[in-house]
This record gives structure tokens, C-alpha cells and sequence, in this order.
């Protein structure tokens, strides 16, 4: 064996190590949920052929020929018995892209399948594609449902300058995927996730208005929407549902996670919220609960944030956020919670649907003053002195 193929022998070593490597919860948690010592999903899972260049001639050094920044942001569904994530993966051009990585458990050995997803474009190409929610819809399609971006022509001088859209999908597989048109709305749209049933015979949506590719201006918080014909999608009303508060964790924005949990109490839905510090925004992630026959009505707010990063989820790419598009509920009752930190890697916290309605209906809500959160704490000591 020359140096070349050691150098390889052991950098796939190395490789299956990680991959392979067991992951424990972490001990004095919340009682809400587990969190886990390891990342599920980093940049460094993404499989060794996707970067090297394995022939000696071409390259000679064993460098990286594409490398990878970041894998994070993933939808979550259960297929054929295993875990999967739709992750995003963004390579060192900024660009990002969608791929599946499926466990066995839900907690580890996390492994790509072996290509990225190739997703159609739609008439107008996109730029970048990111942060999709997966839907097993009762019309017999899994959805997936992401943002689209692309440049805002109507600014040709500033590169920065971008638009948003919600892009929609649909496949049967998780491998072939069939693009459809780009949801039409009147503002620009993050955060778009398809309920996965219907309602009033229509399709259904929880947006995100916003008057800009970042801020969301006047968007006043998560939105809901019926759509006719999700070939065709096109949002005529819209209504918020989940409004933003001043001097809470929903100050400068909201957006809804993954789709919902249908439960007997109600729907469990997860979200995140946003506002701002002296450090930048801080993404946080809470939980709300909707009516069974009315998903628009919220029944169940806890006040505060539901997760948050914590120690070295604090670090990577974009400091102090927490994000989950993504989680699955197993037949059970165990919910699989996959959240991201720092627009870097893929984390997994795991509780159960009778924990998360517990959660939501007996923690008390904000009462959006000082006042009100001290006489919400002295009622509580109140009853522990009993």
C-alpha cells in the first residue's frame, strides 16, 4: 500500500468512526425534553465522495475539491422505518442543496444516501434553495415546501439585494421529486409549511408575510391560508394566527417549524421567535397548541422560549440561533425533535406527545410585563409552601 491509499484508509476510517459514533443524552435536562451530547448531522457526515477526488493522477494531495460549510435546517420524516432528514447542505460557495440522511434510531449513525437530491427548478430558476418542510399529506403525497431565493432584479446595483418565495414539491420516493409552481402571494414568504390534511376540502398553509427578503416590516406573525389547487397555489386571503409582542421572544419575527402533531387535546405546533440583542438577532424555538377542528385557534401558548442553543451550540456561522423545521412522532407517543444551531449542524432532542400537551397547557403564559411575570412566580412558590 503506497502513501496515497494509506492517506485514504485512513481518512475513511476516520470518517466511519464519526459516523458510527454513539450519541448519550445529556444528564440534569429540563423535564421536558432530552438533549444529546452529539450533533446528529454535521458538514463532516456528508459522505467522503461528495468532496475527494479518490484518483492518485488528478490528486495527487488528497485535497478537498468541493468542500462543505454547514448541514442544518432539516425536515424530518419517518420512511420504510428509518429517520430521515432532508438536510441542508451548504457547500464553501454559499450554495445550498437538499439531501437525505436516514438512522436507524433517530439519535445516530446519521448516514447520506448516496447522491443529493436533484430538485427541479421552477420557470424562473432559483438562485438558492433552503430549509424545507416535509409533509405526508392525506392526498397521498409527501410535500416539500422551502424558500426559494433569488435576486431582486429591481435593484441591479446592490448584490444583496433578494426575494423570497415559497417553493413547493412533491415526490413519492424522497429521491424523485416533481417541482411545482412557486406559491403566489402579495408580499414575499418564509417559513411556508403545508398542514397536512385538509381543510374545508382545500389545502392549507401556515406563512410568514414579510415586506422584505429579511425584515418582516408589517408581517405581523404566522399567517394561515387556503389554497385551492396546490398545482396552482395561490394565496387569495390570509390571516395571522400566531401574532409577534412587543418585548417578548416573537419581538422582531416568528415563523412556524415544522407542520403540526395532531393529538387528541389538540394540534402541538413548534415554532421560533426572534428578537433582537445588543449581540444580533437570537433565534429561539416555543410551542403552541391549535383546536382539533379548528387549526387556527390557538387553545395553548407556555410563555418564554421552549429551546434555546446552549453552550457550543452558540457557535458557527450565525451566533445565538436555534432553529427546527423538522420532527417526528412515533406511533408510541415519542417525538424526535431535530433542531439546528448556529446555521451549522443538526442536533436532536427527544420527548413524548403526553410530555409536549403537558407542556403546553399547564405552563403559565407570557404576561408580557415585569409585574405580571413576578406574580406568575409568587403564585407558584404560593403553592409549593402548601
Amino acid at each position: 500500500m503506497d502513501d496515497f491509499e494509506k492517506k485514504v484508509a485512513a481518512l475513511r476510517q476516520h470518517h466511519e468512526e464519526l459516523l458510527s459514533r454513539k450519541n448519550e443524552p445529556i444528564a440534569w435536562g429540563n423535564g421536558i425534553y432530552e438533549k444529546y451530547k452529539n450533533p446528529v448531522v454535521t458538514a463532516e457526515h456528508v459522505p467522503l465522495e461528495w468532496k475527494y477526488d479518490f484518483n492518485e493522477q488528478d490528486n495527487p494531495y488528497l485535497m478537498q475539491r468541493i468542500m462543505c460549510n454547514g448541514a442544518f435546517n432539516a425536515g424530518a420524516i419517518k420512511w420504510e422505518g428509518k429517520y430521515c432528514l432532508i438536510v441542508r447542505v451548504e457547500g464553501a460557495d454559499r450554495k445550498s442543496y437538499f439531501a437525505v440522511a436516514e438512522s436507524p434510531n433517530g439519535i445516530d449513525n446519521f448516514r447520506f444516501w448516496e447522491e443529493p437530491i436533484t430538485m427541479p427548478d421552477d420557470v424562473i430558476p432559483a438562485t438558492n434553495i433552503y430549509d424545507m418542510r416535509v409533509t405526508r399529506h392525506e392526498d397521498g403525497w409527501i410535500y416539500g415546501v422551502f424558500c426559494a431565493e433569488r435576486h431582486d432584479d429591481s435593484q441591479p446595483g446592490n448584490l444583496s439585494a433578494a426575494t423570497a418565495t415559497a417553493g413547493i414539491a412533491r415526490t413519492k420516493d424522497l429521491k424523485t421529486w416533481e417541482r411545482l409552481p412557486d406559491l403566489k402571494t402579495k408580499s414575499q414568504q418564509r417559513n411556508v409549511v403545508l398542514h397536512p390534511e385538509f381543510v374545508d376540502g382545500k389545502y392549507a398553509f401556515y406563512t410568514r408575510p414579510q415586506d422584505g427578503f429579511i425584515d418582516t416590516g408589517s408581517g405581523g406573525g404566522i399567517g394561515w391560508a387556503l389554497v385551492d389547487d396546490i398545482t396552482h397555489a395561490e394565496v387569495r386571503e390570509e390571516k395571522i394566527i400566531n401574532a409577534r409582542h412587543y418585548h417578548t421572544i416573537t419581538e422582531v419575527k416568528n415563523g412556524e417549524g415544522p407542520h403540526p402533531i395532531k393529538t387528541k387535546k389538540g394540534w402541538l405546533h413548534l415554532a421560533h421567535g426572534v428578537r433582537a440583542t445588543a449581540d444580533g438577532l437570537r433565534y429561539v424555538l416555543y410551542m403552541y397548541m391549535t383546536a382539533l377542528e379548528d387549526p387556527t385557534k390557538v387553545i395553548a401558548q407556555p410563555g418564554g422560549y421552549f429551546l434555546v442553543p446552549e453552550g457550543n451550540e452558540y457557535l458557527g456561522d450565525v451566533m445565538n440561533v436555534a432553529f427546527a423545521n423538522g420532527w417526528i412522532a412515533d406511533e408510541d407517543g415519542k417525538v424526535f425533535i431535530y433542531y439546528a444551531s448556529a446555521d451549522t449542524r443538526m442536533h436532536v432532542a427527544t420527548s413524548t406527545i403526553d410530555k409536549l400537551i403537558d407542556y403546553c397547557m399547564n405552563t403559565p403564559e407570557d404576561g408580557l410585563t415585569t409585574a405580571a411575570s413576578v406574580e406568575t412566580i409568587k403564585r407558584l412558590i404560593a403553592k409549593n409552601k402548601k
